[in-house]
């Protein structure tokens, strides 16, 4: 099964709980409430090439895309993200739903290679994190996802559309950053 990561805006489903990253099964962009073809090609895109239990942040395909210079050939990910949402606030799939730390959730947003400086107030200095800053974020997510799952792994909701790639339709968790979990 492949995870997609998705930044979102906060929001507030019990007081004092904030959600503001969403982990979805990647066969969720299969479904009939997400913008198609978008979702099909992102998830195409997003399952092509990856290991079983990968998780992939958004950012990564973002990365992958030139930038994202190439994500109009891709697909509409705004409004795929919007629909998920819906999904996931409708309760039609799973989600791990994440309060994920300022500087955790940077990491996760930036590219597989990008630094993120962080201005220290009592140093008056820069604190630069990096690859292995954000590894050790994903690692933490997919703890917090194994423990999630609990041996059942997340629901992409009913009635999906087929991909043309089905060996993957179920998905991954790891990026190639990131090590396999034993």
């Amino acid at each position: 099964m492949c995870t997609c990561s998705s930044p979102n805006e906060a929001y507030y489903p019990t007081p004092g709980k904030e959600i503001n990253t969403s982990l979805v099964a990647a066969g969720t962009l299969l479904h009939p409430r997400v913008r198609q073809p978008d979702g099909t090609r992102i998830h195409e895109r997003l399952t092509r090439g990856r290991r079983p239990g990968e998780i992939v942040p958004l950012a990564t395909l973002t990365h992958e895309l030139n930038g994202g210079t190439l994500w109009p050939q891709v697909g509409d990910w705004q409004a795929v993200t919007a629909d998920l949402l819906r999904l996931i606030h409708d309760h039609a799939c799973d989600a791990l739903g994440l309060g994920l730390p300022p500087l955790a959730r940077a990491l996760v947003c930036s590219g597989p290679r990008s630094e993120v400086r962080a201005y220290d107030p009592t140093t008056e200095d820069y604190q630069v994190f990096g690859p292995a800053d954000r590894i050790e974020v994903l690692v933490e997510i997919d703890k917090q996802l194994a423990r999630t799952e609990a041996g059942r792994p997340l629901w992409p909701g009913d009635i999906l559309h087929t991909s043309r790639d089905t060996s993957a339709a179920a998905g991954p968790r790891w990026s190639p950053e990131v090590p396999q979990r034993p």
